[in-house]
């Protein structure tokens, strides 16, 4: 028979549900929020994501240390007037939007400056929220005797991956940067009231002055406290998911497909294991996703050492997602094996979210230093297949543990390493098929050589990912020979050859590569490259000849294009190329009206823009000539195949001119057509633009 306790606690359980989903939709929709207000300040490298997830990682690892500090430690009546006043003070830093003194300098440090801004704007919000859950959900068990409040926390992650899947179609293409950022700080006082109103629930309900995790009756038994090996376990088991979670990631946007936004697909799996796992039916069964997991780590590990390129692009990403997938609820499903006593909860959480923040740390900060390719995807893999080994022979209620024979237990022992043992020599063949390796924070850089030395047809290639971003001919006799993207028949080509003869030439580059579009100086004219990856422009100075052997001056900026051409005077350029919307993170800063205003006070009169927007997901070419459209402009769009001998390769580029005059050179003639508007899309700001409006 139900007790009145028990009955008060089911009847208030609404107030609790209710403000944990909305923490829970706040917390993640804050971070494409910020996350989009400050890409363009970071030259929208695909880094930027990892870089917030590790910070949010982090801030959640605070959040859950306080929670777990405050039930062990504070009376209800004192925890409750501290957490509402903490709640209250936090209003004072709302809306969370970066001021433009956040900007950084070219010689600054980007991990460091975003994890310096994200804090400042909002960490202590952010932290805050991430209280709640666990908080909350020991409020609750403390509120109704031997209710268990585990189905809060499958409650939770529902609505964090709500909030991550609307944001794409459902917040950015009808709201502004500011309008987002302003809602999210509204929905967020709403969230402070209700959780003042449930610490006040609590309060009257416990009634106790003791601690909140301390038993009710000092005549109740206390649970057994967790073993240290649980605690271990704990982390480990949130390491390997989230490691996988970022690796997984990096490798899918810089390997695989340059799709913006991919991040979402494995983030949202992520939390759907922990929804289906901590849901109180327990969707995870031990047999059948243990079954899986071997052709999962199996298919990770071929695809990691056989590449990408031979498989069809649909396939080969519904079955990363599945495989990955697998792994989450295998390492999810075995947490929620080892969950403790409610009482105990808080610090299970704790353990959680610091193997979290290992996870996003191993990846985001240790990795790209200590790693010269995306070694942590098989690392993070081995580990998955350890564990697996570790939780099946160490669970006494496991058929590993009872009834299977010592060799059972080598044989798996022996399949995982003989997996290590693959992923390693994987590693090996990733580095020894390159001239060059290099990373840094804005992504992996591979250099390769083709063709046997001292003959004609030997080539290097400069590689971003999965990206060609230059190629050149090592042959003394045709090092300025133009590749690639940049032929003469080209768009980019085209716009530089409206050239006179007896005039130099001053052209201006976003995005360096191997510096090919060099090739097209004479002597007098004058070119001027705008990069962000110090890294690029070393190898472009060292692995390739564009640049040490160009015929006029050339000068490199570093750091982002953008924000280096508004801090310099007019430059008068007859020709300003953009070519950074074909890579695997797509910098909408580049491209909008605000940015094309920019660019035509740089330009002279006659001058042309020309925008590079080959690319296989979206089509750029509609914002283009909206922009365009709006500021009077006229647009021409140069669209070549890839010759015969696979030199020049297909591209798109949009021509952007103050009048339809200048298209009328001769070497237009035939070259293309003014962009065809298209009805639903609109120009892009710097408040306001949407990819999924642009995808093909």
């Amino acid at each position: 028979m139900k007790g009145p306790r028990d009955t008060r606690a089911k009847d208030s359980m609404i107030i609790y549900a209710c403000t944990i989903f909305l923490s829970a939709f706040l917390l993640f929709q804050v971070q494409p929020v910020i996350a989009k207000m400050i890409l363009p300040w970071f030259g929208g490298s695909a880094a930027v994501w990892t870089t917030c997830m590790l910070f949010f990682q982090s801030a959640l690892l605070l959040g859950y240390l306080y929670a777990w500090f405050a039930v062990r430690h504070l009376e209800p009546k004192r925890h409750a007037w501290l957490h509402s006043a903490l709640l209250a003070a936090s209003l004072a830093l709302l809306p969370v939007t970066p001021g433009t003194q956040w900007k950084p300098a070219p010689e600054a440090n980007p991990s460091i400056q975003i994890l310096l801004l994200l804090g400042a704007c909002v960490g202590v919000p952010y932290v805050l929220l991430s209280t709640t859950s666990p908080l909350l959900q020991s409020w609750y068990a403390r509120t109704g005797k031997g209710v268990l409040p585990y189905r809060l926390f499958a409650l939770s992650n529902l609505g964090s991956m709500l909030a991550l899947l609307s944001y794409p179609v459902g917040v950015e293409p009808f709201l502004s940067s500011r309008n987002q950022g302003a809602v999210w700080s509204g929905l967020y006082v709403l969230f402070v009231i209700l959780c003042a109103a449930t610490a006040f629930v609590t309060t009257r309900r416990t009634g106790s002055g003791l601690p909140l995790d301390a038993p009710a009756a000092a005549d109740e038994e206390a649970p057994p406290a967790p073993a240290p090996s649980n605690l271990v376990m704990w982390t480990a088991l949130a390491t390997c998911p989230s490691a996988l979670l970022l690796a997984v990631t990096n490798h899918l946007t810089q390997d695989v497909a340059a799709i913006p936004f991919l991040w979402i697909v494995p983030l949202a799996l992520y939390l759907l294991s922990f929804i289906l796992c901590f849901d109180a039916r327990g969707w995870y069964r031990r047999p059948l996703f243990m079954f899986l997991l071997i052709p999962s780590l199996a298919g990770l590990a071929y695809f990691f050492h056989e590449g990408t390129e031979d498989f069809n692009l649909k396939i080969l990403l519904a079955g990363f997602s599945a495989a990955f997938f697998v792994c989450c609820m295998v390492c999810h499903g075995e947490l929620v094996r080892l969950k403790p006593h409610p009482r105990y909860l808080t610090s299970f959480y704790l353990m959680l979210s610091v193997g979290g923040a290992c996870g996003g740390l191993f990846v985001g900060v240790i990795a790209p230093y200590l790693f010269l390719s995306n070694f942590e995807f098989p690392v993070s893999l081995a580990l998955c297949g350890f564990l697996s080994v570790l939780v099946l022979t160490g669970d006494p209620a496991s058929r590993f543990y009872e009834r299977w024979t010592h060799w059972s237990i080598i044989l798996m022992i022996a399949g995982v390493l003989a997996l290590t043992a693959y992923l390693g020599r994987t590693v090996r063949t990733a580095i020894h098929d390159y001239k060059l390796v290099r990373r840094n924070f804005y992504g992996i850089l591979r250099v390769r050589e083709t063709g046997k030395p001292g003959e004609r047809d030997q080539y290097r290639t400069l590689l971003h990912g999965a990206i060609n971003h230059g190629e050149e001919w090592m042959h003394p006799d045709r090092r300025r020979e133009l590749l690639t993207y940049y032929c003469q028949d080209t768009g980019a080509g085209r716009a530089i050859r409206t050239r006179q003869s007896n005039q130099p030439q001053k052209v201006g580059v976003f995005g360096l590569g191997a510096g090919t579009i060099a090739a097209y100086a004479r002597p007098g004219d004058s070119y001027k490259f705008y990069e962000i990856n110090p890294l690029v422009v070393e190898l472009a100075r060292s692995e390739f000849f564009f640049l040490p052997e160009a015929r006029a001056g050339i000068d490199v900026v570093l750091g982002d294009a953008r924000l280096s051409l508004e801090r310099e005077p007019p430059q008068d350029f007859d020709v300003l190329a953009v070519d950074c919307f074909s890579g695997d993170s797509i910098p909408i800063h580049l491209l909008t009206r605000q940015a094309i205003e920019l660019y035509f006070r740089h330009l002279k009169p006659g001058g042309v823009l020309a925008l590079h927007v080959s690319n296989r997901f979206l089509e750029l070419e509609y914002v283009i000539d909206r922009i365009a459209s709006a500021l009077g402009k006229a647009t021409l769009q140069v669209e070549t195949e890839e010759d015969e001998d696979g030199d020049c390769f297909g591209s798109t580029w949009v021509l952007v001119a103050s009048s339809p005059g200048v298209f009328q050179h001769k070497v237009f003639n035939g070259a293309g057509k003014p962009v065809q508007p298209k009805a639903k899309v609109r120009a892009w700001t710097d408040d306001y633009s949407s990819l999924f409006q642009v995808l093909k």
